[in-house]
This record gives structure tokens, sequence and C-alpha cells, in this order.
């Protein structure tokens, strides 16, 4: 560590005398390159020392290293010991990871109502992700009986929190009519949101929405543009359409080189075209969703 700072010189001081929150915020300092070359392994080293006195912060810090090793081999048993303990205390992100863990079967079974159970205590802390998390579940009935009532409510506060997969679903729920009635003016919100956040699927949804004149006045413009958006982030089905347009000459000059482009890239990726692409019937497509 060159030239450290007064309070560097105090934090090591006091990890050094076994201070947990200084060893806590030394591990920091070093994950995050603080004022001190970037150094995975002794961040662990000090987030080791806390957790094993208890901190609850060094000890979900720890299982995500462990999650996504990072200083170390990924080890997603160490994870789960880690998060179990900062869940525990009360710890809300620990709590979301210690469900995903659950729900992917990451150093433990697969088991959906363990997910349920650590979604929901987080979720009811506030915490966006679990939310989200914890609506798809509701909505795929994963855990419990499949509910959209339940799921609206999750991925409504997860939406309004910012978190674009649920603002992705929420408006699939809204253009489905689940959980809510049919709205296509409220799809469009939440898919506008999330698409201008970067959601391929959003985007996608979006195009959809213009090019069929559902809840907006049919703009093949505006469903080039999604869908050209939705399209380079390799969504097959908007590769497809796209291609279409092109090929029509819908919203976009008609281009034949372009047309091939897209439906060459969707080709590759579904490795099988139909018989004449000319008989894809864009407008019969369903809405896509945002899984976890």
């Amino acid at each position: 560590m060159s030239n450290p700072t007064k309070t560097q010189k105090e934090t090591i001081r006091l990890a050094e005398q076994g201070i947990a929150a200084a060893r806590y915020n030394l591990g920091l300092m070093y994950a995050n390159g603080y004022r001190v070359p970037q150094d995975y392994k002794a961040a662990m080293k000090w987030w080791t020392l806390a957790a094993e006195q208890g901190n609850a912060d060094a000890r979900y810090n720890l299982g995500f290293m462990y999650a996504n090793g990072y200083g170390v081999p990924q080890d997603y048993k160490a994870a789960m010991k880690w998060y179990t303990l900062a869940a525990k205390q009360g710890d809300a992100d620990a709590r979301n990871n210690l469900g995903v863990m659950y729900y992917k079967g990451h150093g433990v079974p697969q088991d959906y109502k363990a997910a349920m159970k650590w979604y929901t205590l987080a979720a009811e802390q506030g915490d966006a992700k679990a939310r989200f998390n914890l609506g798809n579940m509701y909505r795929n009935g994963q855990g419990v009986p499949q509910d959209y009532k339940a799921a609206a409510k999750w991925l409504t506060l997860a939406a309004e929190q910012g978190i674009a997969k649920a603002q992705s679903n929420l408006g699939l729920m809204y253009a489905n009519g689940l959980g809510f009635p049919q709205d296509y003016k409220a799809a469009m919100k939440w898919w506008t949101l999330a698409a201008e956040q970067g959601n391929a699927k959003a985007q996608y949804n979006l195009g959809l929405m213009y090019y069929k004149g559902q809840g907006v006045p049919l703009d093949y413009k505006a469903a080039a543009k999604w869908w050209t958006l939705a399209a380079e982030q390799g969504i097959a089905d908007a590769q497809y359409n796209l291609g279409l347009m092109y090929y029509k000459g819908q919203g976009v000059p008609q281009d034949y080189k372009a047309a091939a482009k897209w439906w060459t890239l969707a080709d590759e990726q579904r490795n099988a075209m139909p018989q004449s692409s000319l008989e894809w019937l864009v407008a019969n497509r369903k809405y896509d969703d945002d899984d976890e």
C-alpha cells in the first residue's frame, strides 16, 4: 500500500487489532481497489476474519465471492454457508441470493419452497430483486400454486423500483390480462420503461405493439426501431420480423440484402427457417417474457 492516508492507517491498525468492522472495511478497500491495488485474495482474507467474528456484511460478501469465483475457486457450498449465516442475521441481499441458490440448485438440491421462503423474507424488507424473483415464482407456480394477483403485486413493487425485467414481465401481464384487466396502454408504459433501460424482450414486445397497433396507433417505423434494438441483442423473433420489414419495405426502405442478413442471423439461432420466410406471419407472434 503506497502512501496510505491517515484513515487507511487507522483502518489497518484496527483490523490488525481484531476489530471486525475495520477488517470488513479493509476487505472493501482491497476488493474495490480503493487507494490500493485491487486484490480479491486480500479482500477474502480480511472478510473471512470479520465473518468469523459475526460481521453480517462480510458474510454476505464472502458468499458472493464464493458464488462467483472472485479471489477463490467458485464454490457453491461455501457460498451457501456464508449466505445462510448472513441471511439468518437479517441481511436482505443474502436472503435474496440464498433464494437464488435454492431456486437454481447451486450448492444444495433445487428447492422452490426454500427459495420462496428466502425471497419472501427479502421482499418484505423491500429488496427489489427478491420482489422480482417472488413475483416470477407466483406467475409460474413454482413452489406455490400459480397466483397472478400475487405475481402482479410483487412485480409491480419491483417494477416501481426500476427492475427492468419486472417492468418487462408486468407489461406482459397487462397485455395478456393476467392478474389485471387486459390493458395495452399499461403494457406499453411498462415495456417502454424496460426497453429504455435496454431490456431486449421489452424492446421486442414494444415493436410488436407498434406493428399491431395495440395500445398505440400502428407505426411501422417505431416497430422497426424497437425490433432493430432487440435484434442487435440477439432476439431471434425480432431478427425474423425485421427481415420481413426490410423485405416488404415496412417502416424501412425495401432492402433484400438487409432482409437476408437478419433472416440469416435468426436462422443461425433457430437452425430451421420456415419453408418460405414470407409464410411467417409476424402479426401472430406472441409477446415474450423475462425469466430470472
